[in-house]
């Protein structure tokens, strides 16, 4: 059953392919209205041509949130449109697996504009376009990598660390404001982007050692999304929720 979500206006970073799709396009089935955001111009028009096409609202813009003048313009015009912002998810994120020998500054300083600053810039949109009378709420994205060690990972899951603790300080900071703050944790999902990174193979490796023996699904993340922004979530506050089929808690 889909949680009624008709009366919020969301903004949602990274929604032009994967997972950022995938829960744009759950979410406006669930009756919200999107404010989608991607760096690739084209996909976000894609995904803003799909919600509308089943009937759905929203709206696209291109742009790098790790902008902070981009995020902050982009939140002016969706609040121009609507009226107000109910909700941010930042989900945008640059995915780049490599050896700690090889990690270089460009890319790791991209990570942290895009993993770290761009929810920070998000949180400042919303408190400037958001109706103080109505409740709001803030989803950031974290990942199991943060629970244990992948070789690898090393800048992805410094960026997704900070993202944890950064959602314990937004929600100790902003909860008094009624914003509620709370992340989701992913598991394997062979997304478009993360298939050019890691092989079929290894995805059917992985299953094996999920407790639940199965890869992760787009759905299962838009989901666990659509259930922190309904009522019936409406007192979970600086949680992580992990939808990872187990990973975290006895992975193998």
């Amino acid at each position: 059953m889909r949680p009624d979500l008709g009366d919020q206006i969301i903004l949602l970073t990274g929604g032009g392919r994967g997972l950022g799709r995938s829960a744009a396009l759950h979410l406006a089935a669930c009756g919200a209205t999107l404010g989608i955001t991607d760096i690739d111009g084209g996909s976000c028009e894609d995904t803003v041509a799909e919600i509308r096409r089943n009937g759905g609202h929203a709206f696209g813009w291109t742009g790098d949130m790790a902008d902070r003048d981009r995020v902050l313009e982009i939140a002016a015009a969706l609040a121009g449109e609507c009226g107000r912002i109910d909700t941010v998810i930042n989900n945008a994120m640059l995915l780049r697996y490599e050896p700690i020998e090889e990690i270089r500054d460009e890319a790791f300083d991209r990570m942290l504009g895009v993993g770290i600053k761009a929810p920070i810039w998000g949180a400042q949109a919303l408190m400037k376009h958001r109706d103080p009378a109505r409740p709001a709420a803030i989803i950031n994205m974290a990942s199991p990598v943060v629970y244990r060690g992948f070789p690898r990972t090393a800048a992805y899951s410094a960026v997704k660390g900070a993202i944890v603790s950064l959602t314990k300080v937004m929600a100790a900071e902003l909860g008094p404001l009624g914003i509620r703050v709370n992340a989701v944790s992913p598991g394997s999902v062979p997304t478009p982007g993360a298939m050019g990174m890691v092989s079929r193979e290894e995805y059917e490796r992985r299953a094996r050692t999920i407790p639940l023996r199965r890869i992760g699904r787009e759905e299962d993340n838009a989901h666990a999304i659509a259930f922190l922004l309904s009522p019936e979530a409406a007192f979970i506050h600086g949680e992580v929720l992990n939808v990872d089929g187990g990973i975290a808690a006895c992975g193998d």
